[in-house]
């Protein structure tokens, strides 16, 4: 005896009479759609809108010819000129430059996190809560904003010790160093946090000293975080362009950033060299992302576990 559509109860029909099959299978369509499919949407339109100005900027250094400007993406002509250009002219000492002020900022300031974030999390003491509100709150002005002391105090700096005054990458770097403290510390807290004290005090009774604590047991745990403010702290120094635009004055220490710019200071004029700035542009973003796939398997778990306790 076959069974047709009007023998099945309507009470287990669809919504529109479907057989609870078909009904079932359409709703494992739809939940599909919202589960994956959705997600999967929204991350394509988030690669096409991030994709773009790459595409652009490579784009433009390749075009022969030497503006931004094009009616097809990809250019009907390939030419390595721009970056010929780039490479005989002064970028590969910004380039150098640029390199050295990062790297050395980017590892002093991790470690000054580093030491700050292991007081706070390991010590009880006078002023801490207020010390770390402090810190919150100072980060929210940005540093741009104490240009004019900055200037002032560097001028005497210079008069007196010319070696870490205006035009020095060390003077820059202490500039740098001046806001090392801040949202990384907070970062770092939450991350020491996680660390169980039991482990501080069973070296303690070993007869480990803070500072073998701290470098021996702590830092080691902690690699995630470490790598996590050190990337950030590289970027944020390579791609620096407002004080060390005021900083850097002679040409043979400017950094990539300043110099890149100066290629394109008055775009209104035919000087305006558009073709080797995308090619610097290029360059300069090779250790960033060398610097970020090397430290891409601390990226997750440096970011979410700090977040576990404040």
């Amino acid at each position: 005896m076959t069974t047709t559509t009007s023998d099945v109860p309507v009470a287990t029909r669809g919504a529109e009479g479907d057989p609870p099959e078909v009904a079932r299978l359409g709703s494992a369509k739809g939940g599909w759609f919202r589960r994956t499919g959705l997600s999967h949407l929204v991350g394509i339109l988030a690669l096409a809108f991030s994709i773009f100005p790459i595409l652009f900027v490579v784009s433009a250094s390749f075009n022969p010819t030497g503006t931004l400007s094009s009616s097809t993406l990809i250019p009907r002509e390939f030419s390595l000129a721009n970056y010929q250009d780039l490479f005989s002219g002064s970028f590969p000492r910004w380039f150098v430059n640029s390199l050295i002020i990062a790297s050395i900022s980017a590892a002093v300031s991790m470690l000054i996190s580093a030491c700050a974030a292991f007081a706070f999390s390991r010590f009880r003491f006078m002023g801490r809560r207020p010390g770390l509100i402090g810190l919150l709150l100072v980060q929210m002005f940005p540093q741009f904003l104490a240009i004019v002391a900055l200037y002032l105090m560097f001028a005497n700096i210079t008069e007196l010790w010319p070696s870490i005054g205006f035009n020095t990458a060390a003077g820059l770097i202490i500039l740098y160093l001046g806001g090392a403290l801040g949202v990384n510390t907070w970062l770092m807290k939450g991350f020491f946090d996680t660390i169980p004290k039991d482990l501080d005090e069973s070296a303690k009774i070993d007869g480990a000293t803070h500072f073998q604590v701290f470098f021996g047991i702590i830092l080691p745990l902690v690699a995630p975080i470490l790598a996590i403010t050190g990337l950030l702290g590289f970027i944020g120094a390579i791609n620096e362009f407002l004080i060390a635009s005021v900083f850097l004055r002679q040409d043979d220490s400017k950094t990539a950033a300043v110099g890149l710019y100066g290629l394109i200071a008055d775009p209104l004029t035919k000087n305006a060299q558009f073709g080797e700035f995308a090619a610097g542009a290029v360059v300069l973003a090779i250790p960033t992302v060398a610097l970020f796939m090397y430290l891409q398997r601390y990226i997750v778990g440096g970011l979410t576990a700090g977040a576990v306790k404040g």
